[in-house]
């Protein structure tokens, strides 16, 4: 597959740097550099390849990532997963200037404001499509605190196939729970409907005080990942997610 390219002052500006003039400035003070070289050429024509960061440097630093970046973020309580929401967003976690990269970075799905854990992002539409799609049956793995202790009937009720939820015109896919103990529990989901794992303990006559997602298809948090910390996955470790999957 041929390497696509890019205009360096295009590049620069989709991954946030500023305009076509303020790249041209950078070019023109020698603050561009591929290769070791300096780069004082805005119109040059640059390789885009995963490796460009090990390769190019803006002002001394390594340039961002190209696009077709994949981001496993540990989300933190009390943020929204959001770009137009009052109060902290999950976009406040990453560097200012990812904000302007063009294509835009959004979230994979989303956890809400009082839900922790493993959050990916990306500029990949297609990838983000194909994680999110019904059909591929990505499972989500939640951890809950609940209320009240189970009753044991919970496990039977959400793997049936048949539990309706309330405002809902279909019962949910069958989903499988572990029990860890009397008042906690590990629910694996292939749907990512609203409010879903809330709602399916309060039907069995419970509620959910705290929830946590653990793990994304084959993809888990690992456990040295900070609340509010983040990294950029590999190709390897995205295709673990299908892990699977259908």
């Amino acid at each position: 597959m041929k390497t696509p390219t890019m205009r360096l002052d295009r590049l620069l500006g989709s991954l946030g740097y500023g305009s076509r003039r303020d790249i041209a400035a950078l070019a023109r003070l020698g603050a561009i550099t591929l290769d070791g070289r300096e780069l004082t050429d805005a119109s040059a024509r640059i390789a885009v390849t995963p490796d460009l960061p090990a390769r190019m440097t803006v002002d001394g630093a390594p340039v961002d990532p190209p696009p077709g970046v994949v981001i496993l973020l540990n989300k933190p309580l009390g943020v929204t997963c959001s770009h137009k929401e009052a109060g902290p967003l999950v976009y406040d976690l990453l560097p200012t200037r990812w904000r302007a990269r063009d294509p835009a970075i959004s979230t994979v799905g989303r956890l809400d404001k009082e839900t922790s854990g493993l959050l990916l992002m990306t500029d990949d539409g297609d990838l983000l499509h194909r994680i999110i799609s019904p059909k591929r049956h990505v499972a989500k793995v939640y951890r809950a605190t609940l209320a009240r202790p189970l009753n044991g009937s919970e496990g039977a009720l959400f793997a049936s196939g048949q539990l309706m939820l309330e405002g809902d015109d279909k019962p949910l896919k069958p989903a499988e729970l572990e029990v860890i103990s009397p008042t906690e529990a590990r629910l694996s989901v292939t749907e990512g409907r609203y409010h879903m794992v809330r709602r399916m303990f309060a039907a069995a006559g419970n509620h959910v005080e705290a929830l946590h997602r653990e793990r994304l298809g084959g993809l888990a948090l690992p456990a040295d990942l900070a609340a509010g910390s983040w990294r950029l996955l590999g190709p390897d470790e995205v295709t673990t997610i299908f892990d699977g999957a259908t």
